[in-house]
């Protein structure tokens, strides 16, 4: 008789997102990229969601009952201590999952998603506000892109000045860390801030040129790929960086799954050599 051989143990995470039916963004782009890391992935979703890369065509909300069902059901066998958010589009959802989070004391990474690439909005008017007082406090990261800070924060980002000046206003503010993702502005590096421990970072990648439906999903991955590297316990440094390297490939080994249609894909070689972290000031 052969000794039975030990079992291997995965690391859980959980995402509390809407599903993307075309698969590039959302539960599909969050449970890909925890598989990815070696995470297992557990989910509750939010939203039904009928889209492709290009755009987003209906959106059918759950209840916020089903939400916390998904959640406790989770919980009550996988011992999950990482939790990342992402499309929670009304108030109902919003205080569902920030009373889970309460409750069972998740350490949560917090992706903002407010409105898609293509415009189409992802959290309702009256659910912003409910959501900006239930996040204080509440959260380890939240992974805003500039549109997202500049509604969160009431300012303006045409630079890296106001990035930084944005991101330090939304670590005190929220009592948060911030991982400002710059994907939005112009120039030669792409370029991030971090706000944690009073201390701000930029986190700088080369800017690399892809097909535009190609991005689709990059929030939700970096959000995704940032609560993987807490799950498996990495010094908070080389999480932010794993997780823009992660990005970083994704995006420069894309893959063709259609005529024209091109996706984000987890990446067959590493790019941490290309990403930098240094801390700056005001």
């Amino acid at each position: 008789m052969t000794k039975k051989s030990k079992m291997k143990f995965y690391p859980s995470a959980l995402t509390v997102a809407g599903s993307d039916s075309g698969g590039g963004a959302g539960i599909a782009a969050d449970l890909r990229t925890f598989n990815a890391f070696g995470v297992f992935g557990s989910c509750a979703i939010t939203a039904v969601t009928s889209q492709n890369p290009a755009a987003v065509r209906r959106i059918d909300p759950l209840p916020a009952e089903a939400v916390t069902a998904q959640i406790e059901a989770v919980l009550e066998k996988i011992p999950v201590k990482n939790c990342k958010s992402g499309m929670l589009f009304n108030a109902e959802i919003v205080d569902a999952l920030f009373a889970a989070v309460k409750k069972h004391q998740l350490k949560l990474v917090c992706d903002p998603v407010m409105v898609s690439t293509s415009g189409k909005k992802l959290l309702e008017d009256d659910a912003i506000e409910v959501f900006k007082t239930r996040l204080k406090g509440a959260a380890s990261w939240i992974t805003p892109n500039i549109p997202e800070a500049e509604l969160l924060g009431g300012c303006q980002i045409k630079s890296i000045k106001d990035m930084l000046v944005c991101a330090a206003g939304l670590h005190e503010t929220f009592e948060t860390s911030v991982f400002l993702k710059g994907g939005h502005l112009p120039g030669n590096a792409a370029t991030d801030v971090i706000a944690r421990e009073g201390k701000l970072y930029t986190l700088t990648a080369p800017v690399i040129e892809v097909p535009h439906l190609a991005s689709h999903g990059t929030g939700c991955t970096l959000s995704a790929a940032l609560t993987a590297m807490c799950a498996l316990e990495l010094p908070w440094k080389q999480a932010v960086c794993e997780s823009k390297a992660f990005v970083y490939g994704s995006l420069s080994q894309c893959v063709e799954i259609g005529p024209g249609v091109t996706a984000m894909y987890p990446p067959t070689e590493d790019s941490i050599q290309l990403i930098k972290l240094d801390e700056t000031e005001l």
